[in-house]
């Protein structure tokens, strides 16, 4: 079985299923293709900028074509009448699936497997061919994608057996994930962005704690004559004011 490599439609497709924020895109992009042709294909691997540019590219075709969130209909993942590369083409949206899964596992390396359910993906991906077609595909696609299948307690499941209705633990097999950087990705991005905003802090304090304070005006003495005073005008009795240019009049 030929071992899968993945696309710039793969990348984009996988930063709108999981919500990649826009921020983090260039991280995520640069993390993998420093991995090299063990997980892209060669012509994305000989220029960075060029493989951001197809990768921003491919992002504008899933939002056109109403890919967006893990909510999105994963056969919005690729175009009408497309050909699959893994599977039998009445599957292709479990090739489109089990590519997100993987590749959320090498972003991911400090989580050791996914659970799923395949028997229960069968309808929840819009399936309708065979059920042992179906499981013969999913044995495909795990092992060109280089995943491991174990049972609940961790022992080795052989799909070749035949799919329970039960959860089963996928993972990167061991040889694959070798190959893999080991650092924890997202831990080293995490503590990226916390030096980036310590500086920041730093840089904020330097700039502004070399302004100097402004100077308070001097208090007004209470004896200013400058110094303008409001009193109010005295109760007067209205029986007692006459108008102007009135003569008194007496009782």
């Amino acid at each position: 079985m030929r071992k899968y490599i993945y696309n710039s439609r793969d990348v984009a497709a996988y930063f709108k299923y999981f919500s990649v924020p826009n921020y983090l895109e260039v991280s995520y992009m640069q993390y993998i293709y420093n991995l090299g042709n063990k997980v892209l294909a060669e012509p994305l691997t000989r220029d960075f900028e060029y493989f951001k540019k197809e990768v921003y590219r491919e992002l504008y075709f899933l939002w056109a074509n109403g890919f967006e969130n893990e909510k999105a209909d994963i056969s919005k993942m690729t175009t009408e009448g497309e050909f699959t590369l893994i599977c039998d083409q009445e599957c292709i949206c479990l090739e489109s699936y089990m590519k997100l899964i993987c590749l959320h596992l090498i972003f991911s390396s400090n989580l050791p497997y996914i659970t799923l359910n395949f028997t229960g993906l069968m309808t929840q991906l819009g399936i309708k061919c065979d059920v042992s077609l179906y499981e013969e595909n999913c044995k495909k696609v795990c092992d060109s994608l280089q995943l491991e299948v174990s049972d609940t307690f961790g022992k080795p499941f052989d799909l070749s057996l035949g799919i329970p209705d039960e959860l089963l633990r996928v993972s990167l097999n061991g040889e694959f994930k070798q190959g893999l950087d080991t650092r924890n990705f997202k831990e080293t991005l995490h503590s990226e962005q916390m030096n980036w905003l310590k500086d920041l802090k730093d840089k904020s304090f330097k700039l502004f704690g070399s302004i100097p304070a402004r100077k308070k005006a001097p208090r007004r003495a209470d004896n200013d004559k400058t110094r303008k005073t409001y009193r109010h005008p005295a109760s007067v009795d209205p029986n007692t004011v006459q108008p102007k240019g009135m003569p008194k009049q007496g009782r």
